[in-house]
């Protein structure tokens, strides 16, 4: 009976194991980027914009509805004294109408409307690109930060097991007066402070997963691990002016809202085109000895008359200008956006080599540095307060350098953003 608890609590803690595995799965940088494209609110919002524009631009090329009527025609006021000559219009001459009347706007306003009601939702398409943008910058930032701080707690783990050697080592030479009292202390106020600092930075990991879900719209105890493999981007070629604009969504959203003006303009310039009307009137006399008349008219708009003309040319001259300025707007931000990526571009190369300098020659010496000094306290030739001070050393480096690697990544971050990739 006992053998079979044992194997049932065996088994339990072996699933519960798997289950908090699973639950902590590692995510990839690009499967976080792809689930906020998916699932992020402020994108969905843009997407359900487009669609809205897109929708109303099917009913772009309708006409207006037509207008019914009924009434009496040529009916005498109350109290008028009818008369019967011919022509009169008394009682018996009066008749009942109905009146059926159609505007027909000119088609190649419709073609014109329909275009730019599309042009609209390309503009939210273009605005959902920029939001991206950001939000993958944002992500990015989030997860970097994540990255180091998963190295950093790595080398906290490794301080906080050297100290504790250190203590454990001094505590067992102290009877034997090879250890003095002070060091001991020394040493443990340096592990209390490793403990604080781990601390804090698990509540930081905490704070990033947090975010990311948030960025991802997922539940905010949805637990995750980042892939610490990950590296920093790369210096690429400064693009040309053409490639940059193809590139950024700010650009983008600038083109479409030009391309949007032009033809809205279009569609203003088309108001000089006529309009057209179809009017019909039937009409039942009273008296049945008389025929049922009807009339027919056709009607066309004259807006190239002087008094109606001055607004859509007012309103052509408006958006002319209008799209002159979005030009400039657009040719300034540019000039501004490949000057930023070249000075980021060596922003980025320049702390790439200070990293390196950490990797391949700071903190090895240190490391051979605190090795050495460690060796000596060991064969009790050396004082502890001299390893740990070879061990601060190493730590703040090794700190420091993870630091620069943090800035590394946020340079890349910005880089990358003002390159949209």
């Amino acid at each position: 009976m006992t053998l079979n608890i044992n194997i049932y609590c065996t088994a339990l803690l072996l699933f519960l194991g798997t289950v908090v595995q699973a639950q902590a799965q590692v995510l990839p940088l690009d499967t976080v980027l792809t689930r906020i494209s998916q699932n992020n609110p402020m994108l969905k919002e843009y997407e359900y914009r487009a669609q809205a524009q897109n929708a109303m631009a099917k009913g772009a090329r309708s006409q207006m509805a037509p207008m019914v009527g009924a009434g009496v025609f040529m009916y005498p006021y109350p109290g008028q004294m009818p008369m019967t000559g011919e022509g009169m219009g008394g009682q018996d001459n009066a008749m009942y109408m109905t009146a059926v009347e159609q505007d027909i706007t000119n088609p190649a306003k419709l073609k014109a409307r329909e275009k730019y009601q599309l042009s609209k939702a390309a503009i939210e398409e273009a605005g959902r690109d920029m939001t991206f943008n950001q939000l993958r910058a944002e992500a990015k930032t989030a997860y970097y930060q994540w990255v180091v701080l998963e190295k950093k707690k790595s080398v906290l783990l490794e301080s906080q097991r050297i100290m504790q050697f250190m203590l454990k080592l001094s505590k067992v030479r102290y009877p034997y007066n090879q250890s003095a009292l002070g060091s001991i202390y020394k040493a443990e106020g340096r592990l209390g402070e490793v403990e604080n600092m781990l601390t804090m930075t698990n509540s930081e990991m905490e704070m990033k997963n947090i975010q990311l879900n948030m960025l991802m719209n997922l539940p905010p105890e949805n637990r995750f691990r980042v892939d610490t493999t990950v590296s920093a981007p790369e210096v690429v070629a400064t693009p040309d002016t053409g490639s940059l604009g193809a590139a950024r969504s700010d650009i983008r959203q600038i083109d479409r809202t030009v391309e949007s003006m032009r033809l809205n303009l279009r569609l203003e310039n088309l108001q000089r085109k006529p309009d057209f009307g179809i009017r019909f009137e039937n009409m039942m006399p009273r008296d049945r000895m008389m025929p049922q008349v009807f009339t027919i008219m056709g009607m066309v708009s004259i807006p190239i008359a002087p008094w109606s003309s001055k607004m859509y040319r007012a309103n052509a001259t408006a958006m002319n200008l209008e799209i002159q300025g979005m030009q400039k707007g657009r040719e300034s931000l540019l000039n501004e956006a490949r000057n930023m990526v070249a000075s980021m571009a060596l922003e980025l190369q320049t702390k790439r080599t200070q990293v390196q300098n950490y990797e391949k020659k700071i903190i090895p010496a240190l490391r051979r540095n605190y090795e050495t000094t460690l060796l000596s306290y060991e064969q009790n030739t050396g004082q502890l307060p001299l390893v740990i001070d070879a061990w601060e050393a190493l730590n703040m480096a090794q700190m420091e350098y993870l630091n620069n690697l943090e800035q590394l990544y946020l340079i890349g971050v910005n880089y990358e953003k003002e390159l949209e990739k």
